[in-house]
């Protein structure tokens, strides 16, 4: 068996999208997935399976079972472990000024490209850094509304192809 962890983009997200996480569990459960907990209300999903690509049986189960289209994320909860030990010394600090995100690419787009489309973060007020299929991203609170990131990362044809976290929910669904 292999630990999985999914997330859902865009889940119970301002009354949209809506999916019950105890539904959620017991449609994985009835799937065949094994030891399945959710975190919190926005789609974070961790489970078991021998299944060695489970994205796409994700995506049909929320299709069938509450009819809408939801792009899923899944990575090995070990990657996911190794790509946390490789974090940049500035991402999740102690500091409270500051907001720790880890973006992950749904789409083919390989980070070089997202960041391409996206474009510099704003100096002094944002960082980011690749590591494999990720991008570490912080950003200082108070000034968010210019941190070019934060705009540009809801834009269409963007947001589609990314699903976000905080530092906290990637390191809690990590241990889980």
């Amino acid at each position: 068996m292999i630990k999985y962890i999914a997330f859902l983009r865009g889940v119970n997200i301002s009354g949209k999208n809506k999916i019950e996480m105890s539904s959620l569990k017991s449609e994985f459960e009835n799937n065949g997935f094994q030891e399945v907990s959710t975190y919190l209300n926005s789609g974070n999903v961790s489970f078991s399976t021998d299944d060695e690509s489970p994205r796409e049986k994700i995506e049909e189960i929320i299709y069938n079972k509450f009819n809408l289209r939801i792009p899923v994320y899944v990575i090995e909860t070990d990657v996911l472990s190794e790509i946390l030990t490789n974090a940049p010394t500035w991402w999740d600090t102690e500091d409270k000024d500051k907001y720790h995100n880890l973006i992950f690419i749904l789409s083919s787009d390989t980070p070089e490209e997202i960041f391409g489309r996206i474009g510099q973060p704003s100096e002094e007020l944002e960082r980011i850094q690749i590591y494999k299929n990720v991008i570490f991203w912080t950003f200082d609170r108070k000034f968010y509304q210019k941190c070019n990131w934060w705009k540009r990362t809801a834009l269409s044809g963007i947001a589609d192809r990314l699903t976000i976290r905080t530092a906290n929910t990637v390191k809690k669904v990590c241990k889980f």
